[in-house]
């Protein structure tokens, strides 16, 4: 996949970080559909032992054929603190590093993480999003801001994700009497798209099915790496 370099760097003070995102909130579009979506990037990233390195993993996902394409692991250093609402300085470098190994372009990326749902309204997947210029979602697992009453327990079902009175996400239930994630717009994409395309790709399981193989490659990764270093 093609990603052109950031237009910053990733080695900032937490004071600069928030200028940068403060400054790409702006690039963020919050329309489109991608129509015709068939290839689903789904990306996570964990820690390894000590929180020195970021293991992020991509999966290209077909989602016509329920088939996996492509899957990727990279290491990267952390150089970035642990701070509140930042987490795309500590986990983008490695996610991004992921990404570019993909040998197809993918219609849409999907990231385990929140992109308008941010108190500057520009979480991981908005960074992931503007970086790529691809259509992206943030498929969170919690609500790191805002407020919403519970969707109803079936499928499909959802609420408004506010914070004050802007709507920054939807609650989506993508399983019956399951608990609900938080979808919010990465980039090029509306709400509307953005839950349409989550609950398409949620064909088994609560997470969409790239997030989830991303996920468990992952965590097959670090365990892997510690057997080897015990």
């Amino acid at each position: 996949m093609r990603i052109p370099r950031p237009p910053h760097a990733w080695s900032v003070t937490p004071r600069q970080a928030i200028t940068i995102q403060r400054e790409l909130a702006g690039r963020v579009l919050r329309h489109g559909s991608a129509p015709r979506a068939r290839l689903f990037a789904g990306v996570d990233a964990a820690y390894g032992e000590g929180g020195e390195t970021c293991v992020a993993a991509a999966v290209l996902w077909d989602r016509v054929q329920d088939e996996v394409l492509e899957q990727h692991v990279v290491t990267w250093p952390v150089r970035f603190p642990y701070v509140p609402g930042l987490l795309s300085f500590r986990e983008s470098p490695a996610v991004l590093a992921a990404l570019r190994r993909l040998r197809r372009e993918p219609d849409v990326i999907l990231v385990d993480g929140q992109g308008l749902a941010h108190p500057r309204r520009f979480g991981i997947a908005c960074h992931i999003g503007v970086l790529g210029d691809r259509p992206t979602v943030g498929c969170a697992k919690s609500i790191l801001v805002g407020q919403c009453d519970e969707p109803d327990p079936q499928r499909g079902s959802t609420s408004r994700l506010c914070d004050d009175d802007e709507c920054i996400g939807m609650a989506l239930r993508t399983r019956d009497h399951i608990r609900p994630v938080y979808v919010s717009i990465g980039h090029r994409l509306s709400l509307r798209s953005a839950v349409s395309w989550t609950l398409a790709c949620c064909t088994h399981y609560r997470l969409p099915e790239p997030t989830r193989l991303a996920d468990r490659l992952v965590a097959e990764a670090r365990r892997r790496k510690r057997q080897k270093d015990g």
